[in-house]
């Protein structure tokens, strides 16, 4: 399924454990409570896919395309390093241990997401919903949270070295 046209598929609960859909397009795709454990998405299109209680344990996701993507309730522990979820709908989600290193969240929606153990270093975070997040333990190195709202997050143990607040303010804690 490497570079596979899937535009529009419907994949809604399909088990797609280690599938190798590396550049693929799945625009607007369904993949709905699908298992994607172990999968290789690098590089993959999934602008507007429904990804809701999909689970990407171990997933590789390596930039790929999530604007507008809905993962409300996802599983993903997984590697999203430069991943695109711009205004992509998070909310529930468990980004537990996710590695999301550059990645661009900007105005996504990460309501009461799970983001204990994160690696968010140098994330683009404008705008984002946070409220009620769990980001103990997380790493925010060189993020940048400007406008990002965190009314209600928990940050426990999270390093926040050279990281830019919401009003705009660099913080330089746990450096």
């Amino acid at each position: 399924l490497k570079d596979a046209d899937l535009t529009m598929v419907n994949l809604s609960a399909a088990n797609l454990k280690d599938a190798d859909l590396s550049g693929a397009t799945l625009t607007k795709a369904n993949l709905t409570e699908a298992t994607l454990t172990d999968a290789d998405l690098s590089e993959a299109d999934l602008k507007g896919a429904d990804l809701s209680r999909v689970e990407l344990r171990g997933a590789t996701l390596y930039g790929a395309n999530l604007i507008e993507a809905n993962l409300t309730d996802a599983s993903l522990y997984a590697n999203l390093t430069n991943a695109i979820l711009l205004e992509a709908n998070l909310s529930g989600a468990n980004l537990e241990l996710a590695n999301l290193e550059l990645a661009n969240l900007i105005e996504a929606d990460l309501t009461g997401a799970n983001l204990m153990g994160a690696n968010l270093t140098g994330a683009s975070l404008h705008y984002a919903n946070l409220i009620e997040a769990d980001l103990t333990g997380a790493d925010l190195s060189g993020a940048d949270l400007t406008d990002a709202n965190l009314k209600g997050a928990k940050l426990r143990g999270t390093m926040l070295c050279n990281t830019t607040m919401p009003d705009g303010i660099m913080i330089y804690s746990n450096c």
